[in-house]
């Protein structure tokens, strides 16, 4: 089972995007809210040197944005 994490905020279209896409797929993932936690926004920040959202980590694989090929990729699904 892969370890999935995805960095958000509450306003954030994409990040719901790719909460609903994780849901739909039956895939669990840990929310961690960023505009909530000044250590989990440094964490976001250190991991994938950026500073927008949704950041995914997907056992250790970093993807900035809602790149829904990269996330099933990173899975290990076909994206067909």
């Amino acid at each position: 089972m892969k370890s999935v994490k995805i960095y958000t905020t509450s306003t954030c279209y994409w990040c719901q995007a790719a909460k609903e896409f994780f849901k739909e797929n039956g895939i669990e993932f840990k929310e961690i809210n960023v505009s909530a936690s000044p250590i989990a926004q440094f964490e976001m920040i250190k991991k994938s040197k950026q500073m927008g959202v949704p950041v995914i980590d997907i056992n250790g694989e970093i993807i900035v944005g809602f790149n829904k090929g990269r996330i099933e990729e990173a899975l290990g699904h076909n994206s067909n």
